[in-house]
């Protein structure tokens, strides 16, 4: 059996100081995600280097302050592009300091050829009601539970893995 091969990827974890986030909204052949804006590295990109530029391409943010790195996530995906098995998402903090109205620098032609559909702010209770009903799919999927302990506890020593 051979080793899966995964992807490095980065995420923004984009959070107001009332607790209001930026997620987007992946369609795929059979769900729905909403997940936290980024992508796959570039080759020879670093993570800090992807996460700048994704977060022009799919947000429309320059030059934001990136803080710490505080969660990890390795998963498998059945959609990816044939050239990958899975993904290892690093999530960094970014400054966020009220929410905005995102401008991505990609058309939405281009972004929906990347299966993103939508960009929202979600309030951390709306995820945690979303989730408890059961009709929506967030990624990871405890993404309420991280955030909440995140938004009490501040940021961890060190990153937390995530789980699906």
């Amino acid at each position: 059996m051979t080793e899966p091969r995964i992807r490095q990827a980065v995420r923004a974890l984009l959070v107001t100081p009332d607790h209001h986030i930026l997620l987007v909204r992946f369609e795929f052949p059979d769900a729905t995600v909403w997940s936290l804006p980024g992508g796959g590295l570039d080759p020879g990109e670093t993570h800090l280097e992807a996460l700048h530029r994704e977060l022009i391409e799919e947000v429309g943010l320059y030059d934001p302050v990136v803080g710490a790195h505080v969660w990890n996530r390795e998963h498998l995906i059945e959609h990816l592009d044939g050239l990958w098995d899975g993904q290892r998402d690093r999530y960094y903090l970014v400054e966020a300091t009220e929410r905005f109205e995102p401008t991505p620098a990609l058309s939405w032609e281009q972004l929906r050829a990347e299966r993103l559909h939508e960009l929202r702010w979600w309030h951390v209770d709306e995820i945690d009601q979303a989730t408890a009903i059961g009709d929506v799919w967030f990624s990871p999927r405890a993404l309420g539970r991280h955030l909440r302990t995140l938004i009490t506890d501040g940021e961890p020593v060190a990153p937390i893995d995530t789980g699906v």
